[in-house]
This record gives structure tokens, C-alpha cells and sequence, in this order.
């Protein structure tokens, strides 16, 4: 059975696999010594365990899992991956951004595949048919942008996104909300229009915690998925553990 870490800006998420089923997901604020440890206890003791941090890792949190895992993976540029990495500065790409990738092309080997991550910031990453990863595109998240316009403005309030399907404001807020979020879908619709154009049966997966968001507003249809991450880092895992 294969842990899987993932530790983001805002959240973090624990699942474990057994092969390629995901057997129990959980959201933390913070990754703790003793959760992993009723893990091991509760699930048959996985001995395998990957880990992707937005963030380094402690000395001592290294050496946990050194010392109770048989295997554990810190992923970075130099990791084995069973996708061909052209991004150029490989050393500065958002681990999250590669093992969705990686967990895209796990679904659909072989495919011309856009992987939109909606977290703090937005994320386009696209895979070939050659299952080469290209790269992709970094723009502000739906609170980024919400917090932007508080904090960089004299007057304009803080608000949190919610339901609006109004075509405009007629209140500060709802002129804000419909700024936001109309900004955002036509951003993500044409961004996905473009790509279509170059890159022939394209999928598209949308993962991240606003994915949601998302639903019923494209006009371009795609596949949601929220624990694309997880799954890419467990393919990465697996397929550390063949060569």
C-alpha cells in the first residue's frame, strides 16, 4: 500500500492507494507525525511513501519517513517521472503542476491533454500525444484576485466568492463578483479554445479547490477530478519502484 503526501499553500491532503485505488483521502491543515503513524496502523502499514511539498521539508520530518518507510520519495526535478519533462527551468515547476500531469496522462496515455489546476492560482499544463509535458500557463486564483482588489484599492471591499450569474453588478460587490468570476470563465473558455486549435482531441481536466466553480459554467466540456494530484504521485511512485 502506497502513501501519498501532498502539501499545498492552503491545505494539505494524506491518501493512501492500494495499487491504483484510492483507498482514504483526508484534507489537513497541517501533516503530523501521529496521523501517519494511525495511518500505518490502520491501513495494513503502507511502506512506500511519496511526498510533494510546496515547501521544504524539516530535517526531522525527512527522517520520519526514512525511518519508517521502506521507500520514500521526495519529488523534484531529478525524480524519475514516466512522462518526457521538456519544461525548461525544471528546477522552478510547481510539483503540483508536474504530478497532475502525470496523474492526467495515467487516465489518458498516449493523449493531447490540458490539466487546469484552480487553487490560490490557476494553472494550464499541457500534455502531447507523445505524453511530452510542454508547459503550460500561471494566472491569479478566484481569492487572489478577490484580495487583489481589496488590498490594492483605497475603498473596494473584501468579499468572498459566491453564486452570481447576473451579466453585471448594480452594487460594488456584485460588480466585483461579476468581474471575478465572469473574468476567470472567459480566461479558462478561451484559454481552452486556443489550445483546441493546436492540439487535436484535446481532454480537458479540471482538479484544484475551486474546481467546483467550474460546473455548469464553460461552454467547453471537460472532466472533473479531484484528486488528480494524488494520482499522479502514486503513478510516480509506482513507477519509481520498476526501474
Amino acid at each position: 500500500m502506497n502513501l501519498i503526501i501532498d502539501i499545498g499553500n492552503t491545505f494539505s491532503k494524506i491518501a493512501l492507494f492500494n495499487n491504483d485505488e484510492l483507498v482514504t483521502v483526508s484534507s489537513v491543515n497541517k501533516i503530523n507525525n501521529q496521523h501517519i503513524k494511525e495511518l500505518q496502523k490502520n491501513y495494513d502499514s503502507p511502506d512506500k511513501v511519496i511526498v510533494s511539498s510546496v515547501k521544504d521539508l524539516t530535517s526531522e520530518t525527512e527522517l520520519f519517513f526514512k525511518e519508517n518507510f521502506n521507500t520514500f520519495i521526495k519529488l523534484g526535478p531529478d525524480t524519475p517521472i514516466p512522462i518526457e519533462n521538456l519544461y525548461q527551468t525544471k528546477e522552478t515547476l510547481g510539483n503540483d503542476r508536474l504530478a497532475a500531469a502525470v496523474g492526467a496522462f495515467s487516465i489518458f496515455p498516449g493523449s493531447n491533454t490540458l490539466i487546469i489546476d484552480a487553487g490560490s492560482a490557476i494553472t494550464y499544463d499541457l500534455i502531447n500525444e507523445k505524453n511530452q509535458y510542454l508547459g503550460g500557463k500561471i494566472s491569479p486564483g478566484l481569492d487572489m484576485r478577490f484580495n487583489a482588489l481589496h488590498y490594492f484599492t483605497a475603498r473596494l471591499p473584501q468579499i468572498k466568492t459566491e453564486k452570481f450569474n447576473k451579466l453585471f453588478g448594480n452594487t460594488t460587490k456584485e460588480s466585483i463578483l461579476a468581474g471575478v468570476q465572469s473574468g476567470i470563465i472567459y480566461e479558462t473558455d478561451k484559454t481552452i479554445d486556443i489550445f483546441k486549435e493546436f492540439f487535436t482531441n484535446l481532454n480537458v481536466f479540471i482538479t484544484g479547490g475551486d474546481a467546483k466553480f467550474f460546473e455548469k459554467k464553460l461552454k467547453n466540456s471537460f472532466f472533473v477530478n479531484f484528486n488528480l494530484t494524488l494520482i499522479g504521485l502514486n503513478c510516480i511512485l509506482k513507477y519509481n519502484g520498476k526501474i
